[in-house]
């Protein structure tokens, strides 16, 4: 008997996600963004209010670009104090994070203030205590897929902006392979508690409607998954699992929807041919948003 498809659970897709890293270019392509626009985003972030003050506010949603932006503002703006708050559920994560910077010498003008929580647990507990702080710089990097409420979340999160304040927004562009794959297949695989199969587009059309000004930028990335048409390999099982979000896709799908799925990555729309490897288009949106 073929058990049922399941979606995977949290230390599944942790599994899946760490295989994803190791034969994507996900991390390189932020940190060309980092590179490339960063600094000067940085640089303009709040500029006026920095003449008059030492103090900035940084809001995070965890992620391993944190300390990378976090020297990045203390090149644009020397000497600054920065504040930083960090929402983050998962505990691991958290204590993960916490070593990091313990490890790290150059955070002296850095404090951390630590919110195990959910964006919207943190968002509760804002309008509970009614005291709205304000931000000078919030990133919301690759977590949209997983908020109930997008766009009351990005609304919320976009009135806790300071004067000339940035909301950075980190998401697959329309552009990668995703949005097909999400478009034609989704309803064939197992909920997730993702919540939303979320492109970039989406984002912008909430940010139309809120009536704000954004700037999209778009990067290129790749994920080298050739290893998944390969019968019985362990990396192509992994592969397979963190595209369809299901725990031993292989081992439990129908055979069409097997065959369906390999044929569908191998179209133009969703991958290329390089060297003999077939790449998926990972490619991301950095959506900077105005105050």
């Amino acid at each position: 008997v073929i058990p049922s498809m399941r979606s995977l659970t949290a230390e599944e897709y942790v599994e899946a996600f760490k295989s994803f890293l190791d034969h994507s270019t996900e991390h390189q392509c932020m940190d060309e963004f980092n590179k490339e626009e960063m600094p000067k985003i940085m640089a303009s972030v709040n500029t006026f209010k920095l003449k008059s003050s030492s103090h900035f506010f940084f809001l995070v949603f965890l992620s391993e670009q944190d300390l990378k932006m976090i020297r990045i503002l203390q090149a644009a703006h020397p000497g600054v104090l920065i504040d930083n708050e960090i929402v983050e559920p998962n505990a691991q994560h958290v204590a993960a994070y916490k070593e990091l910077v313990n490890q790290a010498p150059d955070l002296q003008n850095v404090s951390f203030i630590w919110h195990q929580l959910t964006s919207s647990e943190y968002e509760q507990q804002v309008k509970e205590k009614g005291t709205q702080k304000k931000f000078d710089f919030i990133h919301m990097i690759q977590m949209l897929y997983r908020v109930e409420d997008i766009h009351n979340t990005i609304k919320f999160f976009h009135s806790c902006l300071n004067r000339h304040g940035k909301l950075l927004i980190i998401i697959l562009s329309d552009s990668s392979g995703w949005a097909s794959l999400w478009k034609k297949y989704r309803h064939c695989l197992p909920p997730t508690d993702s919540g939303h199969y979320v492109t970039s587009n989406g984002i912008t059309d909430v940010l139309k409607r809120l009536g704000v000004v954004y700037r999209v930028y778009e990067f290129p990335s790749g994920w080298d998954i050739t290893e998944c048409f390969i019968e019985g390999d362990p990396v192509g099982a992994l592969t397979m699992d963190f595209l369809t979000g299901t725990k031993d896709f292989l081992g439990t799908a129908p055979p069409a929807l097997r065959r369906r799925l390999h044929e569908a990555l191998c179209q133009p729309e969703c991958s290329s041919t390089k060297d003999g490897r077939i790449i998926f288009s990972n490619n991301l949106s950095m959506i900077v948003v105005e105050s």
